[in-house]
């Protein structure tokens, strides 16, 4: 196979000893094997239980009836085969390695539908059928915390070059960052072996909280990147005895963090930005685009809020926290859709609600079958939000993740797309987290109901 030659190739270019095979899971957690050079060269791809892409991030699956009607009841394998095109090396590695994404089939070839790569390809491929490419820029946030094996205690800030802990709001602070330069080098100089399109640092709202920019690109190569990116991010951390965080809301009376997702679409013979006339004036597929994600979002809210964490970043009025809303306008941070100032050919959307915690295939398909349904369906978008835009009487999106699940398993549009057998699982796995979470007592519930109900 010429895939398998030109990853050799690279590997002995690269003096790689050890491999990584690795595939996302719904979640976005890296599954896989690891193993010598040789043997992944001589084998070219891995096998993996099928239940795998049921697995929760507690290692949990979802209940018997779904698990056995979306999978072999003897737990089969399915099979990993690498993809070229998703190779980066490791250089939080003490020997030599390289982490490569692998794409799963079944034994016939056919690609697994619960996978959140294949998942992305198949939207993708509605695009290509059209003769569009999209383009994408992610922006990712998250926390540096001080190290806390308790779960039950609070995180805390961790201490900067300063020995301080960062206190109030230090947004865009160039000097709030730099007390982290020791970590960000490590970030920087690691994305840069490993190739990433990372561009721009920010010092976000909260104690610790960064903000990486990517640089637009093609979906699934930046899907790719963001999943290797929060490795990385981990690891630099994790080498200066620290934790970095992804979750949507890890600190109470903080913002949260973000993955907003910048999102165009280009004609592929002419290389136009179609969301722009040639007098430079909005398109109507931009419009279309712009009247799908208003549609859609709130059918499909469990993928840019999958957990039950992610929820707590909705919290209207709230200094700080996620636009609560699907409204749209130019340059405008207080609406969940916000377009902003560029010139003809840089027309683009911004999606400001999904959290940090989303998985990073996913989340772009989302987008992507939103801005789909609403250009196939020629749908119209509400009028443009000028000035700011107060707390929502009425919100469209749900705020928890019970409605939220329930509003994606009975969107007949969402289950044409992407399969009832993705969908299914993908609720089944939410599901069984939140089972989970349901049967932990919180610290609140013991310190205001203990003695008083």
């Amino acid at each position: 196979m010429e895939n398998l030659d030109n990853l050799a190739k690279w590997l002995k270019e690269n003096n790689i000893t050890e491999v990584e095979c690795i595939t996302p899971d719904q979640t976005g957690i890296a599954r896989g094997k690891i193993m010598p050079t040789e043997k992944f060269i001589a084998e070219g791809g891995i096998r993996l239980p099928e239940s795998v892409m049921l697995q929760t991030a507690t290692g949990d699956y979802p209940d018997e009836e779904l698990y056995y009607s979306l999978l072999d009841p003897a737990d089969i394998d399915m099979l990993l085969r690498p993809d070229d095109c998703a190779k980066f090396l490791v250089p939080w590695a003490l020997e030599p390695s390289a982490q490569i994404i692998h794409d799963c089939y079944d034994s016939m070839g056919n690609p697994i539908t619960l996978s959140p790569r294949a998942t992305l390809k198949r939207v993708l491929a509605l695009y290509e059928e059209k003769g569009l490419q999209p383009i994408v820029a992610p922006e990712v946030e998250f926390y540096l915390t001080k190290r806390c094996i308790d779960p039950d205690l609070p995180l805390e800030p961790p201490m900067g070059r300063s020995g301080r802990q960062e206190s109030g709001r230090q947004s865009f602070s160039i000097d709030a960052a730099n007390e982290f330069d020791h970590i960000m080098e490590d970030v920087y100089d690691w994305c840069e072996l490993m190739q990433l399109d990372i561009d721009t640092l920010i010092h976000e709202e909260g104690p610790a909280q960064m903000e990486f920019n990517f640089r637009h690109g093609e979906a699934l190569k930046l899907a790719d990147q963001v999943f290797v990116f929060k490795r990385a991010v981990r690891e630099a951390a994790l080498k200066h005895n620290i934790d970095a965080t992804f979750m949507a809301k890890p600190i109470a009376d903080e913002p949260g963090s973000a993955m907003h997702i910048h999102q165009s679409l280009l004609d592929v013979k002419t290389g136009r930005n179609i969301f722009s006339n040639e007098d430079g004036s909005p398109s109507k597929q931009f419009f279309s685009y712009l009247a799908g994600l208003q549609t859609y979002i709130p059918q499909i809210m469990p993928i840019f809020a999958p957990n039950v964490n992610s929820y707590r970043r909705y919290l209207p009025g709230a200094t700080g926290n996620a636009p609560v809303n699907i409204e749209w306008g130019e340059e405008n941070r207080t609406v969940g859709l916000r377009v902003p100032q560029s010139n003809s050919k840089n027309r683009r959307i911004e999606n400001r609600l999904p959290g940090a915690d989303t998985n990073p295939y996913l989340v772009m398909a989302g987008n992507l079958i939103c801005g789909y349904l609403g250009m196939t369906q020629k749908l119209t978008p509400r009028k443009p939000v000028t000035g700011r835009l107060g707390a929502v009487s009425d919100p469209d999106i749900p705020f928890n993740l019970e409605a939220a699940l329930e509003a994606m398993a009975n969107c007949d549009e969402i289950r044409d797309v992407l399969g009832s057998s993705f969908v299914d699982g993908f609720i089944g796995t939410r599901w069984a987290e939140y089972e989970g979470f349901k049967r932990v007592i919180s610290s609140w519930e013991r310190e205001f109901l203990l003695s008083t109900v």
